[in-house]
């Protein structure tokens, strides 16, 4: 694993880094590339059940991309269509990912930081948490793909207040626009996070898996079908099923399996 995108792994919870700390974390398009083919490998991970990501240190989770990069990188309406490309494919590898994903924010989160932390299920982060997408200054739009999970968390109201201003707003501004979960104490955050991943990992690995899904398909307008409804029975015929309610009969903690 290359030293720009970090992988630490605790039993059942793997938590991923943007680790370039020097930088506040901005994103490079390896960056970006690399960030897809782990999150990608870590949904393929059978033995997973919750995945962290966060920046490195607690100054910032990602300010964006690193604008020193666009002379050589996005210079040009070709090259940025190149640079989309593998933004936009890590942001399907998050929207494809199985696993619950916890983002876990310290300080600055702007920008392409904002985009990533959209993407993930729960978002927590510290009282002076800053937000905010002042691309407009840069003269650059928000393509379809990022704007996505912006309009899906806030509106599209907000999702344009946020890109016509440019603002930078604190943790609580971004609490009521829905772009974060919880709002905890600065020296709380990690502690948190790694809470609620744990939380996360102790239920069932199936249904996290398959109320993620339920998710995604209710957020499509086309009615569902007669096999889709039938899938929200199939947690019936599992193992973990089985083990759960016999756990809760006899006033235990289960303990899953992922079958």
């Amino acid at each position: 694993m290359s030293e720009l995108i970090a992988l630490e792994r605790s039993e059942f919870i793997a938590t991923v880094v943007l680790n370039r700390p020097e930088k506040l974390n901005a994103l490079t398009k390896p960056m970006w590339r690399l960030l897809g083919e782990t999150i990608d490998a870590l949904s393929a991970d059978d033995t997973l059940r919750c995945i962290i990501v966060r920046g490195a240190g607690e100054k910032a989770f990602s300010p964006g991309n690193d604008i020193a990069e666009f002379a050589t990188e996005r210079a040009n309406k070709a090259q940025a269509i190149e640079y989309g490309r593998i933004m936009h494919a890590t942001a399907r590898a998050f929207s494809a990912c199985r696993h619950p994903l916890v983002a876990q924010i310290h300080g600055i989160c702007v920008g392409g930081g904002l985009e990533i932390a959209a993407l993930c299920d729960l978002r927590i982060c510290g009282v002076s948490s800053r937000f905010g997408a002042p691309i407009k200054n840069l003269g650059l739009v928000m393509a379809y793909p990022e704007m996505t999970p912006l309009v899906r968390l806030a509106g599209s109201d907000v999702a344009l207040e946020i890109l016509l201003e440019g603002r930078i707003f604190d943790a609580n501004e971004a609490k009521e626009k829905r772009l974060v979960t919880r709002v905890v104490a600065d020296n709380e955050v990690t502690a948190e996070a790694c809470a609620t991943a744990q939380r996360i990992a102790d239920g069932a690995p199936l249904v996290a898996r398959w109320h993620k899904q339920f998710a995604r398909r209710l957020a499509d307008p086309r009615p569902l079908t007669d096999a889709e409804y039938e899938e929200c029975f199939t947690c019936f015929d599992t193992e973990d099923f089985r083990i759960g309610y016999a756990a809760f009969l006899a006033k235990q903690k289960p303990s899953f399996v992922g079958k």
